[in-house]
């Protein structure tokens, strides 16, 4: 099979598959380059409320694609770069769903995501240290702000890998599920997600993100949408919400 990202929509979540089973699912320069634009469609779809990054099989991301890195130049790790803000970006909710090795770019694309489940078993690593790489600033900024700065600095300086237990410790990923039960969780919980206020996830993902300059904007917005309108009927109705925020 070539190296591909594949996508499907069902119930207001898209699913985005790593596909290189032959490589651990590694992310070719063609696989980089096509991410931002697969996800500035999916961005534009009504019908998307969530969107999953997974990889195929039992692996999620075993990173970039090793031999694309004797080319020269910095042109893989510019496209990475650019793919990882893209999924960071992304005006709706994300959610990693991992197994297996999630090493290198493959960690850089889930630190990208809003929330990271995990299965018991997987493996995680940032390792530019063995190879004589420079990680990205906006990476590595990331990354300390996901875990603080000294769990940031422990997987930089070593390469290692972690695992799940670790994962979860430093916040790393949200959750941990047994094998066999992390897509029923994903399933779930992406229900829930499509089913909330876009108009309050979308507000809440760029505060949270620390942009300081949208207050105004999205008191506007809260303004001019039903959905405050439409929540509180539904409660005091006792019914779920239909909010129309997006769609």
């Amino acid at each position: 099979m070539e190296p591909q990202l594949t996508h499907s929509v069902a119930d207001g979540v898209a699913t985005v598959i790593i596909t290189n089973p032959a490589k651990r699912n590694a992310m070719t320069a063609g696989m980089w380059r096509a991410l931002p634009e697969l996800l500035g469609r999916l961005a534009a779809e009504p019908a998307v409320r969530v969107l999953v990054l997974t990889g195929a099989g039992d692996t999620f991301c075993a990173g970039a694609d090793i031999s694309t890195l004797r080319e020269p130049g910095d042109e893989q790790q510019s496209l990475a770069v650019r793919a990882e803000a893209a999924l960071a970006g992304f005006p709706k909710p994300t959610l990693a769903a991992i197994r297996g090795y999630c090493v290198g770019g493959g960690s850089q694309l889930a630190a990208a995501c809003d929330l990271r489940f995990a299965e018991e078993g997987a493996r995680f690593g940032v390792t530019p240290a063995k190879l004589g790489i420079v990680y990205p600033a906006s990476s590595t900024r990331r990354l300390a702000a996901l875990v603080g700065p000294a769990a940031a600095k422990y997987l930089l300086f070593s390469g290692e890998l972690i695992d799940t237990e670790r994962a979860l410790r430093t916040g790393l990923v949200d959750e941990v599920h047994p094998v066999g039960e992390l897509d029923k969780r994903v399933a779930e919980f992406t229900r829930i997600l499509a089913s909330r206020s876009l108009l309050t996830q979308a507000a809440a993902k760029e505060f949270a993100d620390g942009r300081t300059d949208r207050d105004a904007h999205w008191a506007a917005e809260a303004r001019g949408s039903g959905d405050t309108a439409e929540g509180v009927a539904a409660f005091l109705e006792r019914r779920p919400p239909r909010f129309t925020y997006g769609a």
